[in-house]
């Protein structure tokens, strides 16, 4: 008797999850805020993914949070506003406990405005970067040219290159909140937030070189991506 034989087709079907620009841009803010210089001091805005996914304004302040209230950053207000003790620097708040709580709450309000204004209000509303991106491959002199002009420009949420308007105006905009607790004889009038500005801009170079050529090797446990765009 023939045997008959029937083929029954089977459908297989494949299910990829994948994560949303939101979730791949928060478990790389996550990553960065265990970077740490020698295991200790914070090194929470270095990004060393270069085609990182862009934060959204509630990440912004998350790392400014985190930036902020880290101990470490006590701690160094505390030698801060030690040294200036010593040192009789902003006379106008005497000495004595009583001014040395007058430093160390101005040093800390120059901590939190620098970094809200700066690295949270103004980038959500002008939608940039805060962070600096390492380079890491090149000649050291393109790296070099590349940290010091990341001192001026800075990455778009878009992913372009632009100026650095938060940086810079949120620098001017923490010079003059600090008129309304700094001594009378030690304000700065227009002029000298802007000189002090620029020496910001300097200083911000600065770190950048060292950000490009030095601070990732005392950073231990970096983020380990597959350079691949979210």
């Amino acid at each position: 008797m023939p045997q008959i034989t029937m083929a029954v087709a089977t459908n297989v079907t494949e299910v990829r999850v994948e994560l949303s620009t939101i979730e791949i841009a928060q478990e790389q803010i996550e990553d960065q805020e265990k970077q740490r210089l020698f295991g200790v001091i914070p090194n929470f805005y270095v990004s060393y993914v270069q085609n990182a996914a862009p934060l959204t304004p509630k990440q912004k302040f998350q790392l400014a949070w985190k930036s902020t209230v880290d101990p470490v950053s006590f701690g160094v207000t505390a030698a801060v506003a030690g040294v200036q003790q010593t040192t009789n620097t902003f006379g106008g708040y005497g000495q004595g406990a009583q001014g040395y709580g007058k430093r160390y709450g101005a040093a800390y309000g120059d901590l939190v405005t620098g970094t809200y204004i700066g690295g949270a209000i103004l980038p959500s509303l002008l939608k940039q970067d805060p962070r600096y991106f390492y380079k890491g491959t090149g000649s050291v002199r393109s790296r070099a040219l590349y940290a010091i002009a990341n001192s001026v420009i800075c990455k778009g949420d878009n992913g372009h290159w632009q100026p650095n308007y938060s940086g810079i105006a949120g620098s001017l905009a923490s010079g003059a909140i600090s008129n309304l607790y700094y001594p009378a004889a030690d304000r700065s009038d227009a002029a000298l937030m802007f000189e002090n500005t620029l020496i910001g801009i300097g200083e911000t170079a600065a770190v950048n070189l060292l950000q490009e050529f030095v601070m990732r090797k005392f950073t231990p446990n970096l983020p380990n991506y597959e350079q691949t765009t979210p």
